[in-house]
């Protein structure tokens, strides 16, 4: 029964990533840019949180030491979707995506300083290699240079609040942990965009076009993605996530190529470094999970 029920949640991991590859897709098919689109989408994934606690008779109380630290992790979850978006606006889906490939690498540097451990060999080895990878890429697709920075900015920034995120977690509800970050990012991004002075009759006259994808984008591939994935992980180890979750580029970028079509075609040279960046990631996770074993036996 057990095996079932992990498989059937194996399964359902697979589904969430390639959610989760879908999800610049359509933030490319979505005529509203950066900041605008990244409002609606806090907006409305908060508005579909809200209304899942209340129907799971769930509390919306939160210690005030932890409001405070969500209010931050908010406002970096915000500009990690703006520059997300902000990069496949100036470059295309493939790109933005084969830039994200690289999450591994910068939280392998991040999490050893923020967690007082030592850097591991190996890690500092794959991470030489995804830097080189990264210089060629640049180099044969040197036109889409302001996307890759946008993309490894907006994944820095993402592994920053993955990490402020840990802790928090393990603490309280991450789907009401999720609402107050969702709210406190639309706050900051509606701050932005009042001083912008984007806010206009014209900013709220959306096509149905629009409505319908932003919808699946806040509820499918944000709220919902969101809640399955913390089940799922309370079923799988963190290494068959992990291993897993690396599959989003290539399904992103193979459903680019099939939604959007020739303006998604890139280079020989691209798709064999972004294999290489792929293959790199993964071989990261099996040595990692290797020495975990090793020490385990010991």
């Amino acid at each position: 029964m057990r095996s079932d029920n992990n498989l059937k949640s194996y399964l359902n991991l697979h589904l969430i990533v390639f959610i989760w590859g879908f999800t610049a897709v359509l933030g490319e098919l979505i005529s509203i840019r950066d900041a605008s689109l990244v409002w609606y989408r806090m907006g409305l994934a908060a508005l579909f949180l809200a209304a899942y606690i209340v129907l799971a008779k769930k509390s919306f109380r939160l210690p005030l030491r932890a409001l405070r630290n969500l209010v931050l992790v908010g406002l970096l979850i915000a500009i990690h979707w703006i520059f997300f978006f902000r990069a496949i606006d100036v470059s295309n889906v493939s790109v933005t995506l084969a830039m994200f490939s690289t999450g591994a690498f910068f939280a392998s540097i991040l999490e050893p300083i923020f967690y007082k451990r030592k850097m591991l060999w190996y890690e500092i080895l794959f991470g030489l290699i995804i830097i080189a990878c990264l210089c060629l890429i640049m180099n044969v697709e040197i036109k889409y240079l302001e996307g890759m920075i946008c993309a490894l900015f907006s994944v820095f920034v993402g592994v920053m609040f993955t990490i402020f995120n840990g802790k928090l977690i393990q603490q309280h509800d991450s789907t009401v942990i999720s609402l107050y970050e969702f709210l406190s990012g639309f706050f900051f991004v509606s701050l932005y965009l009042l001083y912008d002075g984007r806010f206009s009759a014209g900013f709220f006259q959306l096509s149905v076009h629009d409505w319908f994808y932003l919808v699946l984008l806040s509820s499918v591939c944000t709220a919902y993605a969101f809640t399955a994935s913390v089940n799922i992980m309370k079923r799988l180890s963190p290494y068959t996530v992990m291993l897993t979750t690396n599959l989003e580029p290539v399904y992103g970028i193979f459903l680019a190529y099939l939604i959007i079509g020739d303006s998604e075609r890139m280079s020989v040279p691209f798709y064999i470094v972004s294999g290489i960046i792929l293959a790199t990631v993964i071989a990261n996770g099996v040595v990692k999970n290797y020495y975990r074993k090793k020490e385990n036996k010991i």
